[in-house]
């Protein structure tokens, strides 16, 4: 005899698991943020500053964006902490800490 599935129960599950991820996802964000820096502009000012590289046509331009943001993930790679980093290698993020790479580096990564 075949095992009854309960859907109700496995669309919940899924439901919570997509409500954990989106969550994580947010506060992932809210670190590279704090992380870069950027927690120290207004809120109208980071909103602007990533609608302009989402809207951003130009190529070089968002290619040189995400060569800085590489390059502060590998910074951040090499300090060492506690805390789980934002791109999951495991290096802590310390809020304000090293701005070199700029907010405009992970808008587009």
């Amino acid at each position: 005899m075949r095992k009854v599935r309960d859907y109700d129960a496995e669309l919940k599950a899924l439901g919570d698991k997509a409500r954990a991820l989106k969550a994580k996802r947010v506060e992932q964000l809210g670190q590279l943020v704090a992380a870069t820096g950027a927690d120290a502009l207004d809120a109208e000012t980071l909103a602007g500053v990533l609608l302009d590289a989402i809207g951003s046509k130009d190529a070089s331009a968002k290619e040189a964006w995400r060569a800085k943001g590489a390059v502060f993930f590998q910074r951040r790679g090499r300090k060492g902490g506690g805390a789980a980093a934002i791109d999951g290698s495991g290096a802590a993020a310390e809020p304000g800490g090293d701005a070199a790479g700029g907010s405009g580096g992970t808008a587009n990564g």
